[in-house]
C-alpha cells in the first residue's frame, strides 16, 4: 500500500472553509500534471481511466463522486490531449481540429484556425490526475471551483480584499478548459470561465454554474478574504430584496458612513 505524503498545506481545511463560506454544492477539485506516468502509482487510491473520455468528464468524477482519477494520452481525443499537454501540437493535428470545428463552431477553416492560435496549452507531460481538494492526496497545480455567478463574484471579491488587482478573463468559444484550467496554469492568475457545451453535456455542469481556475497559492488568500467580507456582513447567500424597497437598511451595514451622507 502506497503511503500518503503529508502536505505542508491543509488542503482539506481550506476546501471545507471555502465550501462553507460559499455554500458550494461540491468540493473544489485539485488538478496536477505529471511529467512521468509512473508518478500516478504514488497517489493513493487513484483510479486509472480505462476508456475513451472527454477531459471535462474527469473533474466531474472528482467533484460529484469523490474519485481520484488519473488519465493519459490514450484516454482523450486530440484536442483534450493537446490542451492538457498530453499530445504535441503538430500541423497535422491543428489542421484536423480546424477542419472539424469548421463544420460546427466556425464559418470556415480560417476562422477555426484563429481559435487554434489563441488558446493556451498546459506544458507537456505523460499524465494528469484530479481529485477532490479536500482529500489532500497531492499538492495541485490548479484548483477548480464550480459555483453560480453570485458565488464566483464573492470569490473574486475575496481575492481582491487585499493586494487588489483587476481581473481579466477570456472566452475562446467551445473549450472552456483552455479559458480556465490552461489559462491559470500558464499565467499563474485566477481564470474565470463560462463552461462550454462539452462541460455541460459530459461534465455534469449545470446551467447556472461557472468555473474558477485558481492558483493553489491563492486558496488561503481567497478564504481569508471571504472571512473578512463575512465579518462585515457581506456573504453568501445574497439577500434578494427587489427594486421596490428602500435599500437603506442593507446598504448602511456595508457603507455606514458613506450612506448616511445625504
Amino acid at each position: 500500500m502506497v503511503k500518503k505524503e503529508a502536505s505542508v498545506i491543509d488542503w482539506a481545511g481550506l476546501s471545507q472553509e471555502m465550501e462553507c463560506l460559499l455554500r458550494l454544492k461540491a468540493s473544489p477539485v485539485a488538478y496536477k500534471r505529471l511529467e512521468k506516468l509512473e508518478e500516478l502509482d504514488k497517489i493513493p487510491e487513484v483510479i486509472r481511466l480505462d476508456r475513451r473520455a472527454s477531459f471535462c468528464q474527469v473533474p466531474a468524477l472528482a467533484r460529484t463522486m469523490g474519485l481520484t482519477v488519473g488519465a493519459t494520452r490514450d484516454n482523450f481525443g486530440e484536442r483534450c490531449a493537446r490542451i492538457n499537454g498530453l499530445a504535441p501540437t503538430t500541423e497535422k493535428q491543428v489542421a484536423w481540429e480546424a477542419n472539424a470545428f469548421a463544420t460546427g463552431w466556425f464559418a470556415n477553416v480560417e476562422e477555426a484556425r484563429k481559435q487554434m492560435a489563441e488558446y493556451p496549452l498546459v506544458p507537456p507531460g505523460e499524465a494528469v490526475v484530479l481529485a477532490p481538494l479536500a482529500s489532500g492526496k497531492f499538492d495541485p497545480d490548479v484548483i477548480l471551483i464550480y459555483g453560480n455567478p453570485a458565488q464566483m463574484m464573492l470569490l473574486m471579491n475575496g481575492l481582491q480584499f487585499k493586494d487588489y488587482e483587476r481581473f481579466q478573463f477570456f472566452f475562446i468559444g467551445e473549450g472552456s478548459c483552455a479559458d480556465g484550467l490552461a489559462q491559470c496554469y500558464t499565467t499563474g492568475k485566477p481564470a474565470l470561465a463560462i463552461p462550454c457545451m462539452g462541460e455541460r453535456a459530459f461534465g455534469a455542469v449545470t446551467e447556472d454554474e461557472m468555473v474558477m481556475a485558481l492558483p493553489p497559492g491563492m486558496m488561503a488568500k481567497a478564504v481569508e478574504g471571504l472571512k473578512a467580507l463575512k465579518s462585515r456582513g457581506i456573504g453568501y447567500p445574497i439577500m434578494y430584496l427587489g427594486p421596490l424597497c428602500d435599500p437603506s437598511p442593507v446598504l448602511m451595514q456595508i457603507y455606514p458612513d458613506w450612506w448616511d451622507r445625504r
